[in-house]
């Protein structure tokens, strides 16, 4: 196992990811599983032994809401009204993010309700302070 001092942080790691275009979890070399975010270690069994891992991106929508106003934090204000949703990722995780390719208004987002679970795949979202992970529902 690689000495944890010597590894970088997770979390920055994630965002040189993002910030990058990649898209990084952690795979777990004792259960095999993946965390999202990183984490220093596992979140299924507790292992150290953790590397980072490219995560294909594609999801599928789960649930969707609209925001309340005004936004949670004040990089989110130009995105405003926006909506964000739950999403199962590929590799298994569950992940909150925003959405994209559907207006927070209630006629779309019943209109999404009714299509069921829909896929997306991950954007990153260039933000003045930091990238964010959003996701964009298919067609």
């Amino acid at each position: 196992m690689q000495d944890l001092a010597q590894r970088p942080g997770a979390i920055r790691a994630y965002y040189e990811g993002l910030a990058a275009g990649t898209f990084l979890g952690s795979a777990c070399g004792a259960c095999g599983r993946v965390s999202f975010p990183p984490t220093a270690c596992c979140e299924h069994c507790g292992s150290w032994d953790v590397r980072p891992r490219q995560l294909s991106g594609r999801a599928t929508l789960l649930f969707a809401s609209h925001n309340i106003a005004p936004a949670c934090h004040p990089r989110f204000a130009a995105l405003a009204p926006y909506v964000y949703g739950h999403l199962r990722l590929e590799e298994g995780p569950i992940v909150q993010a925003i959405v994209l390719g559907v207006l927070a208004t209630p006629e779309d987002l019943q209109r999404l309700f009714d299509r069921g679970p829909v896929p997306a795949r991950a954007e990153v979202l260039r933000m003045d302070d930091l990238p964010v992970l959003a996701f964009r529902i298919a067609a």
